[in-house]
This record gives structure tokens, C-alpha cells and sequence, in this order.
């Protein structure tokens, strides 16, 4: 799912969001999956598929998804076909669809209104357990808000942080000490860089590498910083945060990583990143303080001390 963040950022589409959305619900099933992903515009209409011909992109279909509820069909496609012309059965019968043996449907819903489905065909022995069923039902959760940004449209910054919240929050649950860390790490570094004077595209670049600090970390820990920092390689107009994600572990006496980068060499976003990070894990003003010259930026921990009253 991470993988595909850069991309979605720098090309975003609906469609696009589905896709990928498909891909990472798949993995959390197992092998030999299909699906389709439909969205809500008027008729309900296939705008993603995985391993099913192209061909059943925007398709006007009605389905087992209508009610907007998670549903395991033990009848496969059953419903599917019941809830469809011949014209369209002959469609489906083409693309391999008449046999599907086991059917997960989970809806994808943005504040209450239920915006599109995913429904994920399994072909493999098995079943599908509980806990899996779980795990898809909380990665659709996470997309909602992305996918009703994107079709309201009225606003491409408020999207792309809904699409990196969404993708962060997917990571973090996959580790409960961890969920909720890169919000609070983004919303005490916007307090301080606007503390500091920042404004505009500087507050914008801060948000997307506060909130995307860690993200690498879903590769592991050793040089997660520019792991997370090649997220955005393809995504020119957020280089700035990319720079910061990559220099959040440098230190102010020099003895950081990757670069050992020192003192006012290290990108400012990247100091302010480091100062509400160690707050965030610390949780203790007095702790931060200890590291002030030392790993941290003394200026920047002094108006730590002054946001925090």
C-alpha cells in the first residue's frame, strides 16, 4: 500500500485510489484473489478491477454491495447475477465470473454516506477467517474519507492529506503502540513552525513530513528516513517535505543519520520534525530539554516550551 503513495499523490484519481485499494485488500486475503471495486455516481459503476479483464471498467452493475454492509457470500457470485440484465451476465460469464466460490463485499464509506464497494473474490482453499474480514473492513474505513475527497473535488491539498492520513493510518494499525503517533508529531509541528514564522507552502511541506516521518518503517527500522523519503521521489511539488523526512534523524552535534548533517545544515523541517517526534515518544518537556544542542535544535526546543503552556 505504501509503495503506491507517491503515485497516488502525484497522479490521483478515484480509479487510482481503487485500484491500489484492491491490491493491499488482496494481500491481507492471500493467494489467488480477484475483485472489483464499484463507485457510487448515480448508478453504482466497476471503476477498478484486480486480475479480471478491463473490459468491466464502467459497467453500470447492481450487486450484493447495495446495502452498504460487509457481506461473506458462501454462493459466490450468486447475488451478482441475480441483480443484472443477461446482457450483463453475458459481460461477467466473460470475464471468468460465473464460478466464483467465495465472495467478500465491504462497503467503502465517507462520513456516513456510502461512497463505492469492494468486492473480493476468492478462488483459493481456506476461506476467509474473521480476522481477515476485520483487517478489510478497517483498510476500506481508511479509504472513505480519501475516496469522497476525491470525488467532491473541491479541494486537492485537503485530498492529498486525506490520501496520506488514510495510507499512514492503514500502516500505523497494523501496530497499535504506534496509531495516532504521526498526527500528534504533525499537529505539534505545525504549532512550532508556525511559532517560528512559518507560513503557506513551508506550513504544507512541515505537514506531509511530520505525518509521513515513520511511514519507511513499514520496511523495517534501519534507514527508514530514506526509505520514507523515496515515497516522494515522483512528487515534485512536495521535494521540500521529502528533503525533511529524509534529515529527521540527523542531529545538531553531527553524529546523525544519514548524512551527519550539523547544526543550521540540517533542513529546517527536518529540525522542527525531530523536536515534536521526541516530545511525541518522551511525552516529557524536561527529556527534550536534555537534547537540546546536542541531538535537537536549541532554538526549536525553546519554542517547544513556550507552545506547550
Amino acid at each position: 500500500m505504501v509503495q503506491v503513495l507517491g503515485e497516488l499523490l502525484a497522479r490521483p484519481s478515484v480509479e487510482g485510489v481503487l485500484e491500489n485499494a484492491l491490491v493491499y485488500a488482496a494481500r491481507l486475503l492471500g493467494p489467488q484473489v480477484k475483485g472489483f471495486a464499484v463507485i457510487r455516481r448515480g448508478q453504482d459503476r466497476v471503476a477498478a478491477v484486480l486480475d479480471y479483464p478491463r473490459s468491466l471498467t464502467g459497467l453500470n452493475l447492481s450487486g450484493p454491495w447495495a446495502a452498504m454492509r460487509p457481506r461473506l457470500l458462501s454462493d459466490g457470485s450468486s447475488e451478482l447475477y441475480e441483480a443484472n440484465s443477461s446482457e450483463l451476465q453475458k459481460q461477467l460469464d466473460a470475464a471468468g465470473m460465473r464460478e466464483v466460490p467465495l465472495s467478500l463485499v465491504v462497503p467503502v464509506i465517507d462520513r456516513g454516506r456510502g461512497v463505492g464497494a469492494l468486492v473480493l473474490d476468492c478462488f483459493g482453499p481456506g476461506g476467509i477467517s474473521p480476522v481477515q474480514q476485520e483487517n478489510v473492513a478497517r483498510f476500506a474505513a481508511a479509504i472513505g474519507p480519501v475516496v469522497g475527497a476525491m470525488e467532491a473535488r473541491d479541494d486537492w491539498q485537503q485530498t492529498a492529506r486525506h490520501i496520506t492520513a488514510a495510507v499512514v493510518e492503514a500502516v500505523e494499525s497494523q501496530n497499535f503502540d504506534s496509531l495516532g503517533h504521526a498526527q500528534q508529531v504533525a499537529e505539534l509541528s505545525l504549532k512550532l513552525g508556525r511559532e517560528l514564522g512559518l507560513t503557506g507552502r513551508d506550513l504544507e511541506n512541515l505537514w506531509f513530513a511530520a505525518t509521513m516521518h515513520d511511514l519507511g518503517k513499514v520496511h523495517g527500522e534501519a534507514e527508514h528516513a530514506l526509505v520514507g523519503a523515496n515515497f516522494l521521489h515522483a512528487v515534485p511539488y512536495l521535494s521540500e517535505a521529502r528533503k525533511a523526512i529524509r534529515h529527521h534523524h540527523e542531529r545538531w552535534d553531527g553524529q546523525g543519520e544519514p548524512d551527519r548533517l550539523a547544526g543550521e545544515d540540517i533542513p529546517f523541517a527536518s529540525r522542527i520534525v525531530a523536536v515534536a517526534n521526541a516530545y511525541a515518544y518522551s511525552g516529557s518537556l524536561e527529556q527534550v530539554r536534555a537534547e537540546s544542542g546536542l541531538s535537537l535544535d536549541p532554538q526549536v526546543v525553546e519554542v517547544l516550551a513556550r507552545v506547550l503552556v
